[in-house]
């Protein structure tokens, strides 16, 4: 079964299963006057209707691509994991405004046996339905799917914490309903802002999974004449869509033709291994077995790398009629000012070697 129709069907049961609770809970809700119970109704309605902004995404996201979007749709899936954090959002502010109503104008809980019968399968339900949709979500890559588990998971506590609200008026006549209202409330608020910062984190553009880059940079050096792969950058235009560059190392004395051939069988490569498209494959043109050049990178690579923050350096090139030495330096993003770093670098070069003119280029940490 396709990633689509994965979704589909997992948002649909996941539609199912919060209609049969809301209207089992509202009806708890309204005729034992708990207005924790009738939040916690209106709260799986807002989950149901995730479940169908889910499907709509997963719909729009599968749209082939055309000239306005040549690289697809894939996007509109975090779009819709935005509006699902709004929906959420809107609803725990709402169960919030009317908690502290029930507070300044408090009314008496009337629980039934039925009543906290169905509260309790209503919270294993929740258990089972968030970690069925969490863990689909996270199989098929999708960020709606996996926002609409965890909801559901959380669902299950508030719920749970309703049945402890129950049976401590059961027992002591204190009603805590109208303030747990509130920490539920909270709680769903809470759930929104954190779906919402996770999307938009997304949107902005994230690292790269450290494992599929370690993998994929490994790969790249097992070719014959790559001496090193740095600088993977890989663009998210959905779950399923990567697209990127990367730059390799390679003997100066390779000729075009086979540089050709060798990018051609890398980007066939990653692409069916990993799905990634390598739509650029930038070269850098080593000698290291060259006497001179091989000693001052050792120099400079010792120099460099004593520095605490200093990363890696690569691409290292000597021009031995100009006496120029060109290469990219790495420094952790840790460190604040990178560029005063860079500058420090500069200057000892000049001093420790004066007879070169180094052309360093700060590079960023991009990908593990």
């Amino acid at each position: 079964m396709n990633r689509q129709k994965v979704i589909v069907r997992t948002s649909v049961i996941g539609i199912l299963a919060n209609l049969f609770l809301a209207a089992f809970k509202a009806a708890v809700g309204l005729f034992s006057n708990s207005i924790s119970v009738v939040l916690d109704a209106v709260n799986n309605l807002s989950d149901a209707l995730s479940s169908v902004i889910t499907i709509i995404g997963a719909k729009l996201s599968a749209k082939p691509a055309d000239k306005k979007h040549p690289l697809g749709y894939g996007r509109i899936e975090y779009l819709s994991a935005v509006i699902i954090a709004v929906i959420v959002l809107y609803a725990g502010i709402s169960s919030l405004i009317e908690s502290i109503k029930k507070i300044i104008t408090p009314e008496t809980p009337d629980y039934s046996a039925t009543a906290l019968i169905i509260i309790a399968v209503a919270v294993l339900v929740k258990i089972i339905l968030g970690t069925f949709v969490m863990r689909t979500g996270r199989k098929v890559s999708s960020d709606s799917l996996v926002a609409s588990g965890k909801d559901a998971l959380m669902d299950s506590i508030i719920s749970a914490s309703v049945l402890v609200a129950a049976v401590i008026y059961l027992i002591w006549g204190v009603s805590l309903e109208a303030y747990l209202g509130v920490v539920i409330s909270l709680f769903i608020i809470k759930s929104g802002f954190d779906i919402l910062r996770e999307t938009i984190s997304r949107i902005l553009g994230e690292r790269i999974d450290g494992d599929l880059s370690k993998e994929i940079k490994q790969e790249i050096c097992s070719y014959e004449n790559v001496k090193g792969a740095y600088d993977l950058i890989l663009h998210s235009y959905g779950p399923e869509t990567l697209i990127g560059s990367v730059h390799i190392e390679v003997p100066e004395s390779m000729t075009a033709p086979a540089l050709d051939v060798l990018e051609r069988r890398i980007t066939a490569d990653i692409y069916q291994k990993h799905g990634v498209a390598l739509t650029g494959i930038s070269v850098y043109a080593v000698n290291l077995s060259d006497p001179e050049t091989d000693t001052l990178f050792h120099q400079v690579e010792e120099e460099v790398l004593a520095h605490e923050h200093v990363m890696q350096i690569h691409g290292f090139t000597l021009d031995k009629a100009t006496k120029t030495a060109v290469f990219d330096l790495v420094i952790s993003f840790d460190l604040k000012d990178r560029k005063a770093l860079y500058e420090q670098i500069n200057e000892e070069l000049k001093k420790n070697h004066p007879e070169y003119t180094f052309y360093i280029t700060l590079d960023n940490d991009i990908s593990d």
